[in-house]
């Protein structure tokens, strides 16, 4: 069953060259009870981590059924040890946190992917332990935690176990109903490997070989080998989808439980990642609501909306510098109206500042004259009273509509202004509306406002002859490029502007581009901040990496114990992983709570606007899960590479 043939080991200690094991070869029949004995540094140690592919030889041949294992990788290495052996450890390596039921069922996590709780509690049962399933190895005695030891050793159906010294820290008592197990399992057919200095442990088993300094000093039978028929135990591990999905799922619950038990520590690792998904989901969440905010007060603009205003040309020629500045009249206004294709209303505009009164408090403000149309293009229908008309406008009546900011400061809360009578510039007009509140933008409230007849602004109000402006409202599908070129000819054709001025003399601003360039800017803004917060989900990995760090090297023995049970270097690796990504996803998920109520928090103390959105959280999550990955990727290699039988000796 098991064959070694001139096996040398040899360890390099500085410039000392130690020989562990010296040309040994030893064959192990199956169902053999073997005592391999001793004194310490005689080599029965490093013979037995050989045996069970914890170690390999420096030179020789070592073969596992007929099977050559000196060219196998560690994943293969794994694959065999978990199917063909079983370990006793003289420390019993038990896992602290784990109950003894879950130390006996641990190795069928990499065998079949899930623990089986049943098989387990009876192999307990089998050692004598059925009444303390439930216990912690702190709760059992030595000899209680040898037999959850070996009853962790069979639940595999192994057909080999090795036993380091089984009985070497337990009484007498202890060391018998050890014993006692350990024969019965031979007697069942399981080939029995027993390590030991005990001359009473050496003698109760059916064959005897003694070492020293690291050969075979001699080998005898003391009781005959009963014949067995050859059996081939086969292979029971799954490789597939499904095994993996299973393991991940028992990775999981392992993780979050392992986690639980350093709760302090656990916690500390999550508060940067806390920290940085709350400041990366509250820096986009604010900044989406200003998104939000600039288009809903940019969307009074109309997205369909040219400009037009006179340039830097002069009437006259270049030539001429004491020409006057060609201007936008009234009349231009009424001909693109009129003539231009696609237009669906124009306004004309005049703007100023005013000084309001009413009765004894007064208010500088801004005021706009324009035509009727301005209500529908700029979302301005009255929220109270009306909007003035065209014919207000053209008999050029003292009639205005007011913003908010005005009602509050000149009327105070709870009055309404509708019919009351208002100075501007020490004319009297009379109110007739209420504008919808539209808040601020920027430094600019745009409730500090009053609208009035644009030929009322310019022949009572402000002594103004041309327009500042006249805004333009296309045809929904309208080419508005199309439409600004052609707006300009007419206006260079009607004012004779010589060709070499007509760049100069006209500018059409088309509001859907200014309207696109204050969005990305608001936009690139946002992600500007969210950069920023995502600073601290950097910070939050490099701590995850170094709790991680932390978390391997204080359970470096208990690495090496999952690989002596059969855990492959991709196991170990995706179990490092997945703790890492628990602790990443559940602070991820903590900070989107927390960066939620921050937006709320900020929302109602400061009256900003904000909106938490699917894809902000979303992108939150699956950022803090992938600083998980990309940290403990590191902290899992190096677990998974750890040497197994360095790992047990690991103090």
């Amino acid at each position: 069953m098991l064959e070694i043939k001139n096996v040398t080991k040899s360890y390099k200690m500085g410039d000392t060259v130690v020989h562990a094991l010296k040309d040994v070869s030893i064959t192990i029949e199956d169902g053999d009870f073997v005592a391999i004995m001793g004194p310490s540094g005689s080599g029965k140690s490093t013979l037995m981590h050989l045996m069970g592919l914890l170690d390999s030889p420096s030179s020789g041949s070592y073969r596992v059924n007929g099977r050559e294992v000196s060219g196998l990788t560690e994943e293969d290495l794994a694959i065999l040890r978990r199917s063909e052996i079983g370990f006793i450890f003289q420390q019993f390596n038990l896992l602290p946190r784990q109950t003894a039921l879950e130390n006996v069922a641990m190795p069928e996590l990499y065998s079949q992917a899930r623990p089986d709780f049943v098989l387990a509690e009876k192999l307990l049962q089998d050692v004598g332990l059925g009444h303390r399933v439930g216990h912690r190895t702190n709760e059992l005695s030595g000899g209680q935690q040898q037999r959850v030891a070996i009853a962790r050793s069979l639940i595999n159906q192994p057909r080999v176990i090795l036993a380091d010294e089984p009985t070497g820290n337990l009484d007498s008592k202890s060391e018998e109903e050890i014993m006692g197990i350990l024969k019965r399992l031979n007697a069942e057919g399981i080939t029995v490997i027993v390590v030991t200095h005990e001359d009473e442990i050496g003698a109760q088993a059916k064959r005897r070989i003694r070492m020293r300094d690291g050969v075979v000093s001699s080998d005898e039978r003391l009781q005959p080998l009963p014949a067995r028929p050859e059996t081939v135990k086969e292979d029971g591990s799954v490789h597939d989808r499904l095994f993996r999905l299973r393991q991940v799922g028992e990775h999981l619950r392992q993780g979050f439980k392992t986690l639980g038990s350093n709760k302090v520590r656990t916690g500390l690792s999550m508060l940067g990642i806390l920290i940085g998904v709350a400041a990366v989901v509250a820096m986009l969440a604010i900044g989406q609501g200003a998104q939000e905010a600039i288009k809903s007060q940019l969307s009074s603009l109309g997205s369909n909306l040219l400009v037009l205003r006179s340039g830097n040309a002069r009437a006259g020629g270049v030539a001429q510098e004491s020409g006057a500045r060609i201007r936008v009249m009234i009349d231009d206004a009424r001909q693109i109206e009129t003539e231009l294709p696609g237009v669906k209303a124009v306004s004309p505009s005049v703007s100023g500042r005013g000084q309001v009164q009413y009765l004894s408090k007064n208010w500088n403000t801004s005021v706009t004259g324009a035509g009727p149309s301005y209500e529908s293009m700029h979302a301005s229908t009255p929220q109270t009273g009306r909007f003035f008309t065209e014919d207000e406008n053209q008999k050029r009546a003292r009639v205005a509509v007011i913003g908010t900011t005005l009602v509050r400061e000149l009327f105070g809360e709870g009055v309404s202004p509708i019919g009351e009578m208002i100075k501007i510039n020490k004319v009297n007009f009379q109110v007739i509306g209420v504008l919808p509140a539209k808040g601020a933008s920027g430094f600019r409230d745009q409730d500090d406002q009053i609208i009035v007849p644009v030929l009322t602004a310019m022949y009572r109000l402000m002594g103004k002859t041309a327009l500042d402006s006249v805004e333009v409202e296309m045809q929904p599908g309208t080419d508005m490029d199309g439409a600004s070129d052609a707006m300009i000819a007419m206006m260079e054709s009607r004012h004779k502007v010589a060709a070499s001025q007509g760049t100069e003399a006209f500018n059409v601003f088309n509001m859907a581009d200014i309207q696109a360039a204050v969005s990305s800017s608001s936009k690139t803004m946002s992600m500007l901040l969210a950069s920023i917060a995502a600073i601290s989900l950097l910070v939050g990995g490099v701590g995850i990496m170094n709790i991680m760090l932390v978390s391997v090297t204080e359970r470096t023995r208990e690495i090496g114990l999952r690989k002596a049970v059969g855990a492959r270097p991709s196991d170990i690796l995706l179990q490092f992983l997945i703790e890492s990504v628990v602790v990443s996803a559940v602070g991820g998920s903590i900070g989107i709570v927390i960066g939620w109520l921050i937006t709320i928090a900020v929302a109602g103390a400061l009256g900003w606007a904000t909106s938490v959105s699917l894809g902000s959280v979303m992108l939150s999550f699956l950022f803090s899960a992938g600083v998980g990955v990309i940290f403990g990727i590191y902290p899992a290699r190096k677990a998974s590479n750890l040497n197994p039988i360095e790992a047990l000796r690991y103090e």
